[in-house]
């Protein structure tokens, strides 16, 4: 009879670690399909649930009106409801940019299917990069202009837009003046709310994966 009641004890036991073991995991799933917030310049990640009083004020990404590669006019409004990436590059530049145009392809290309997402490739020397080079270079990059806008304007806009909004570049940047040269290899993920939800280094495959995945866990978000 004890060892009846010590097998019936240990198999309960079993069995409670078993159920604490998969809750367990199944928070750890949560948390992990959960992508933080991005505020301020300096990149700290907030994670900040709807219950709470600051989750309203969540930063977002303001109106802009901007031309692409095919003279059409891509405001805030182009992007409402869809999720995007976006960059900042110019046509003449031979550093960092060809691969992170490169890498922004191979994203065009796995998320060709998916009409809701965007690209959005700001220029930093638009008055340069009219929208006829930006449509050269479109051509020569194999850029689809339904999905992913290389984008000129107001130089001023733009850098404001970039520094302030953005975030781009570093904190230094953000307390730039419009004429001082913004170069970043930031790829920044924005939400269907036009909130910042990643921040990634666009020259480097292994984050091309993660904007993959982390997006995949935005199109499952309200």
């Amino acid at each position: 009879m004890f060892y009846k009641s010590l097998l019936f004890l240990s198999t309960l036991l079993l069995l409670f670690s078993c159920s604490s073991n998969q809750q367990k995991q199944q928070h750890k799933k949560v948390v992990k399909e959960s992508l933080p917030f991005f505020n301020t310049p300096d990149w700290t990640p907030e994670w900040i649930e709807q219950n709470n009083s600051a989750y309203k004020n969540i930063h977002r990404i303001p109106a802009f009106n901007f031309k692409d590669q095919e003279g059409n006019t891509i405001t805030n409004k182009t992007v409402e409801g869809k999720i995007y990436v976006a960059n900042f590059f110019f046509t003449t530049c031979r550093g960092i940019c060809p691969k992170m145009t490169s890498n922004m392809y191979l994203l065009q290309e796995a998320l060709k299917q998916d009409t809701n997402i965007l690209f959005l490739s700001h220029s930093v020397t638009p008055d340069t990069d009219s929208v006829a080079v930006l449509k050269k270079y479109a051509n020569e990059n194999k850029v689809n202009s339904k999905q992913w806008h290389l984008l000129t304007g107001s130089k001023k806009e733009i850098y404001d837009l970039a520094k302030k909004q953005y975030f781009a570049g570093d904190t230094v940047g953000y307390y730039q003046t419009g004429n001082e040269f913004l170069h970043t290899e930031n790829f920044i993920l924005i939400d269907k709310q036009h909130r910042i939800r990643g921040v990634y280094n666009g020259t480097l495959l292994i984050e091309i994966e993660r904007i993959k995945e982390d997006i995949e866990i935005l199109k499952q978000e309200n």
